[in-house]
């Protein structure tokens, strides 16, 4: 999204090496200029302007490529852009692959006849079998709140809502298995019902928390995509010039693109019908249905291949899964909470990170990606990982004004090995990003990501930075204010989702609240923040001399916590403990999650564990691995590990595989005390020598 308070004024406008305004000479540049000027809504374009310095990013970028292909009948590559980013330098390229002549033929975007069965696009499809594989879920809602403050017109809003799905066919769109496959079914037009719903009788602050709470629950009722409709709409009445409007769709028709069509239209239709006025808005040439069956079309034989060759090197050898530390174990719910971690970057350190782009040639999606990744491999441990990312999927101009579902998502691998330098792995996100976007067309599900109930297939982590074009609604007598809409389901592990505002980027992580604790995520933030800062001051720097810490954290971890000096008795820890065995056997001595044991029950279960352990020839000096799930088993190993007289090493199993093994190698442990579910993430020759508590003998 463009921050017009951000450009500069008309008169600075040139970013020419003197400092003037140098204009358009030839035929090409001057068609580019007004292309320029149109994107990024400056008043003049001069040759040697920038289009990143003058406030372009990748979504502009795709949409400036789409411009000239229809303009100039030219397929210039994304890379040309970022290679040739002035005026004049692009104009040069363009010239040059009008010249070489056309490139791959890309058949035409037609309407289809109505007569047939109509196709679902690829993205439709992901989503129709996601839905049948955990129907009633609500994690592809689409909801938007819109506070009206004013007189509304109520029967205006609602022809305004009836000629909006009566103008985009996939509003009226419903979804069914047939024997040659799946298709949309496209409704007949019919009258629309604004459902109504007066809070009026309740006082004032109950009003308002009870216009949340329908927000909130309509957020997250499920839609049925065989019977429909996938489009709700109601507006709740608070007084006579207060009411908020409630509009819900599925993802299966419709993006975050098409919520700004919906608005923007939405807007102009009130305007015209609120004053007896036909819609002012001319019929679409095409329908989402037309672009699914051109889709599937164009995207076969050896265009498929092409594509899918360049996916199946880039993604060879990646990890399935990012290992990241939960708090809790994963499991597979249906409707998995999701919560929301703040971020903040200020102003001055956002400047700075735009000023780094530019002299590096980079955008600032590619920057907080590549900052992103680095705090996922930190936390993780890995140096290979993947990210995915959505991408708008309206690569031709004739998409721009549709509703419907065009998002794809990429994925971006970043590889960190060889500990680069801040500047190295900007490149190698630069390349990765760029790659991925001239590749953008691939439908996910044709790369056959692996499907688990547990997490989803390929990606956990999303990184979003929102740059969608501004909707900037304004209806005739009303001040509109959108409203936050909650109730989140968590569709991913991690999202990171930014955007810029005048004050910064701003956003926050969204996460799985089953998976992390609230402490966790702000603590992820936080150290997004200073990696952020890290990589904008010193970009020369090698990523292991960059630091997760900022001061008041690392004086916390690294004096404050270890102030532990405390006096202690000249005992071990399972002598005293014996001594209270014998002084109060029959005594509550531990309980988790409804399970107890007396002190002689444990000191029972310990002695059990030491004499298997003697027997395995752990003595003074010997180290154990104690590796088990949070359990009354813990205390039973600890105990056991040192009435053997071993020496304990504690190893969390929910660390990833590399780093357990790492941790077992590099400890020197001789032996292994788990539990029967966790042996398959050890190595083997650690498996050998585990004992299992739950199963009581050698594994």
């Amino acid at each position: 999204k463009v921050d017009r308070k951000a450009l500069p004024p008309p008169q600075s406008v040139s970013s020419s090496p003197a400092g003037t305004y140098v204009p358009p000479r030839t035929p090409t540049e001057e068609l580019l200029a007004g292309l320029f000027a149109q994107l990024l809504r400056v008043p003049r374009v001069g040759v040697h302007d920038s289009f990143f310095e003058l406030g372009g990013h990748s979504l502009l970028a795709t949409q400036l490529v789409s411009r000239v292909r229809s303009t100039f009948g030219a397929e210039l590559p994304l890379r040309a852009l970022f290679e040739a980013p002035t005026l004049q330098g692009l104009a040069s390229r363009i010239d040059s692959a009008r010249t070489s002549g056309p490139g791959s033929q890309v058949p035409a975007l037609v309407p289809l006849p109505r007569t047939g069965p109509l196709p679902l696009s690829f993205a439709q499809q992901r989503l129709w079998f996601l839905d049948q594989l955990a129907p009633g879920s609500s994690a592809y809602n689409m909801p938007f709140a819109l506070r009206l403050s004013g007189v509304l017109d109520t029967e205006a809003l609602r022809q305004s809502l009836e000629a909006l799905v009566h103008r985009h066919e996939s509003l009226r769109t419903t979804f069914r298995d047939e024997p040659g496959g799946s298709v949309q079914v496209i409704s007949s037009p019919t009258a629309l019902r604004l459902e109504l719903v007066d809070l009026r009788s309740l006082p004032a602050e109950p009003r308002e928390a009870e216009a949340q709470r329908l927000s909130e629950a309509e957020a997250l009722r499920p839609f049925n995509l065989s019977t429909g409709p996938l489009l709700r709409t109601s507006l709740l009445v608070l007084d006579a010039r207060e009411h908020v409007l409630l509009l819900t769709v599925h993802h299966i028709v419709s993006d975050g693109w098409s919520m700004g069509v919906m608005t923007r239209e939405l807007a102009q239709l009130y305007g015209a019908f609120a004053s007896g006025l036909p819609s002012p808005l001319p019929s679409l040439p095409l329908q989402y249905a037309d672009f699914a069956a051109w889709q599937r079309q164009w995207l076969q034989g050896a265009e498929l291949e092409e594509q899918l060759t360049w996916w199946r090197h880039q993604l060879e050898g990646a990890p399935q899964e990012l290992e990241l530390p939960t708090d809790r174990p994963r499991t597979h719910r249906t409707m998995p909470r999701g919560a929301h971690a703040p971020i903040v970057l200020p102003r001055a350190l956002s400047e700075a990170l735009d000023a780094l782009c530019l002299r590096e040639g980079l955008t600032p999606f590619m920057f907080l990606l590549a900052a992103f990744q680095l705090l996922l491999s930190r936390y993780s441990g890995q140096d290979d990982l993947c990210v995915g990312t959505p991408v708008a999927g309206r690569n031709r101009a004739e998409l721009e004004g549709l509703v419907g579902f065009f998002l794809n998502t990429l994925v971006l691998r970043t590889r960190l090995d060889g500990d680069p330098t801040g500047r190295e792995l900007l490149t190698r996100v630069r390349e990765t990003a760029l790659g991925a976007f001239a590749h953008q067309l691939i439908p996910f599900e044709q790369l056959q990501p692996m499907r688990d109930l547990r997490q989803a297939p390929l990606l956990q982590v999303m990184f979003m930075l929102q740059n969608l074009p501004p909707a900037e609604p304004s209806m005739p007598g009303l001040a509109l204010h959108p409203m936050p809409t909650h109730g989140r389901v968590a569709k991913f592990d991690l999202t990171l989702v930014l955007s810029r505002t005048g004050d910064g980027f701003q956003g926050g992580l969204e996460y799985a609240a089953d998976l992390f604790d609230a402490s966790t995520a702000e603590r992820m933030a936080r150290h997004l923040l200073v990696l952020v800062e890290a990589l904008v001051s010193a970009p020369e720097r090698r990523l292991s001399a960059l630091t997760l810490l900022a001061g008041d954290e690392r004086r916390r971890l690294l004096v404050d916590w270890n102030a532990t000096r405390a006096a202690l008795p000249e005992a071990c820890v399972h002598s005293l403990f014996e001594a209270q065995v014998r002084r109060a056997p029959d005594a509550l001595a531990a309980s988790f999650e409804g399970e107890c044991l007396t002190y002689a029950q444990l000191d029972h279960k310990a002695n059990q564990l030491a004499h298997a352990l003697r027997r395995r020839g752990v003595g003074p000096e010997v180290r154990v691995a104690l590796s088990v799930e949070r359990s009354l088993d813990v205390v039973v190993g600890l105990l056991g590990i040192l009435k053997a007289g071993g020496a304990w090493v504690p190893v969390d199993p929910l660390l990833p595989r590399e780093r357990l093994a790492f941790m077992l190698e590099d400890s020197g442990a001789e032996a292994l005390v788990t539990q029967s579910p966790l042996l398959e993430r050890f190595p083997e020759a650690h498996r050998a020598r585990a004992l299992c508590l739950d199963t009581e003998k050698d594994a």
